[in-house]
């Protein structure tokens, strides 16, 4: 990782550390287990003699915000207009932007490979930011903006989708639209896919932070829920002070008879773990 980034993901750890709880005691329970093996090595590596897609950041006219904003695009290889493809929005952490997926993770290359061997659906994915005001740039103290995460859902809904769908060659129904994030961005997927079921038929939270809503309000209709959605994924390291928040809701799902994916791997709150979760998620979207 460059200086400029580790620099970035130590200042996001740190401010979750201090203002969040990260440093809280951690009980495993007996369900806290990984669900699927690590990747292979070199997964996240660019490959030779495959097919790439293409990596783009454009811009949007935001209502909701009053400005223009920008967003980072993911197109598969051998995008073409005469097809719809499927999306899913990857929204990141308190401390990123429209870029952070791209530096911790490179969604480009997992897919690239993961398309190539045939594991994964051909996908579009879209990279926005998920703090929706006018200086959206993770600087200064970034709590004061959790207002803005949380307005971020109208963004989403009202600006980012419209924008995507007059843009690309998308399926634009719930089917074909997935919505995942990691901490901040995790806990905006559960808070928003959720609550929109009706929009997002894929839902995934990568160690989500505690702007999670609590699980009775997010699935306030268990039965409604577990007939909607194709896939809900909660993830967390064993080692992350914040596994507390989706230890409680992947126990009110089980209660609750909501069938989900509930994977804790050897990580912490840190990139390998949302690097591997996204190639765990992306290969069981939209089939």
């Amino acid at each position: 990782m460059k200086t400029k980034q580790l620099k970035s993901f130590l200042l996001c750890l740190a401010l979750i550390a201090g203002h969040c709880g990260f440093g809280a005691q951690i009980e495993l329970k007996p369900d806290d287990k990984p669900a699927f093996d690590d990747p292979p090595a070199g997964f996240d590596k660019k490959r030779d003699g495959i097919p790439h897609g293409t990596l783009e950041m454009i811009e949007y006219d935001s209502k909701t915000v009053g400005t223009t904003r920008k967003m980072n695009v993911y197109t598969p290889p051998g995008y073409s207009k005469d097809k719809k493809y499927p999306v899913l929005y990857l929204l990141h952490g308190i401390g990123g932007d429209e870029t952070e997926w791209q530096r911790f993770a490179h969604p480009d290359i997992l897919l690239d490979n993961l398309i190539a061997d045939g594991k994964a659906v051909p996908m579009i994915i879209v990279m926005p930011n998920g703090r929706a005001q006018k200086n959206d740039r993770a600087e200064g103290n970034v709590f004061a903006a959790a207002p803005a995460f949380a307005a971020f859902e109208q963004d989403l809904l009202k600006d980012v989708i419209p924008a995507i769908e007059s843009r690309y060659s998308v399926q634009a129904d719930r089917e074909h639209r997935a919505l995942a994030g990691l901490s901040m961005g995790g806990g905006q997927s559960l808070n928003f896919g959720l609550a929109h079921l009706d929009i997002f038929a894929w839902v995934g939270g990568f160690s989500s932070a505690p702007n999670t809503k609590p699980p009775a309000q997010l699935v306030p209709d268990p039965t409604a829920a577990a007939r909607q959605l194709k896939l809900l994924w909660l993830s967390c390291g064993n080692k992350d002070g914040l596994i507390r928040i989706s230890q409680g809701m992947h126990a009110y799902l089980k209660e609750n008879n909501v069938p989900h994916v509930w994977h804790v791997d050897g990580n912490g709150h840190d990139a390998t773990h949302w690097r591997n979760n996204l190639w765990l998620f992306s290969q069981r979207i939209f089939k």
